[in-house]
């Protein structure tokens, strides 16, 4: 699904005295089957954003075209359960929204929410929960009996299930360890990549935003900043800390062993593999690591 945003404005409390500018002049190009990461400072208005993609929010101002769907400050959209069926939001920590039986049942809750039979429901769960790497057995669980891994797997997998066209991450591996983070972020690729979705991610890590996406924005004080390919984006490494964010550690290192060495070894590199590739060009050139 196409994604474009023009000139959003949100206020919340607006004409109160307690009104808060969040977001403004935000201008966005989501194309079809793409990978988009969104990164900021705390309270840069990512969430913000997020709530608008599936009508949770209204804009202020300016109009977000979401395939057939448009979302105007002035205009309701008649059609607003038929949005949030194709377009699927991860919260953080979704296990906490967890609260079924069974993890059939909890699977099953949204599609029948949004006039799915039970039995379509039932043959999704099944589906869902092997695109997240867990047997059927687990259907007649207990949520509450899983780890918190397997929780955060069927909560993903209730998402799944209502076979959305976007699918939204808000930090979905908060709490995770880097394993558990590195197989969550694996998942939502491969999804990614067999299902053609549109995927946009919010994060903190700059090592995701860089290894996952395939373009990124950076949102400053309510609105965009930067945009660009992940390389083209990270080889403004000065503009990205002074902006309050961190760069991948690839590109750290790159930028210190340079200046170690006073030449230049190679690009921009966002993976352990792309450093130890241009190293060992560097090497082959005749130059020297010390």
């Amino acid at each position: 699904m196409q994604i474009t945003i023009k000139d959003l404005e949100h206020r919340y409390q607006e004409k109160t005295p307690f009104e808060r500018l969040a977001l403004f002049d935000v201008n966005m190009d989501i194309k079809d089957g793409s990978y988009t990461a969104i990164i900021g400072h705390t309270g840069s208005g990512k969430s913000t954003l997020l709530q608008h993609l599936n009508g949770l929010l209204r804009p202020s101002k300016g109009i977000i075209q979401l395939g057939d769907f448009t979302l105007k400050a002035t205009v309701k959209e008649k059609n607003i359960k038929a949005l949030r069926k194709k377009v699927g939001i991860v919260f953080q920590f979704p296990e906490h929204q967890l609260f079924e039986e069974t993890v059939e049942r909890d699977i099953c809750f949204g599609p029948i929410n949004f006039g799915v039979s039970e039995e379509d429901a039932k043959k999704r769960a099944r589906t869902a929960l092997k695109l997240v790497g867990l047997p059927e057995k687990y259907l007649e669980v207990s949520p509450f009996d899983l780890s918190g891994g397997q929780m955060r797997r069927v909560a993903i997998a209730g998402v799944l299930a209502m076979e959305p066209e976007v699918l939204v991450l808000d930090e979905p591996t908060a709490g995770l360890d880097p394993r558990g983070r590195k197989e969550i972020m694996d998942l939502f690729y491969h999804l990614h990549k067999e299902k053609k979705l549109t995927t946009i991610l919010v994060t903190h890590s700059m090592e995701d935003a860089a290894k996952y996406a395939d373009s990124i924005m950076v949102l400053n004080k309510g609105t965009v900043g930067l945009k660009g390919e992940p390389r083209e984006i990270f080889a403004n490494a000065e503009i990205i800390q002074e902006l309050g964010l961190d760069v991948p550690e690839t590109v750290l290192f790159m930028k210190a062993l340079e200046s170690r060495l006073r030449t230049k070894v190679g690009g921009v590199c966002l993976t352990v593999d792309e450093v130890a590739n241009a190293i060992v060009s560097q090497l082959e050139k005749g130059g020297t690591i010390e």
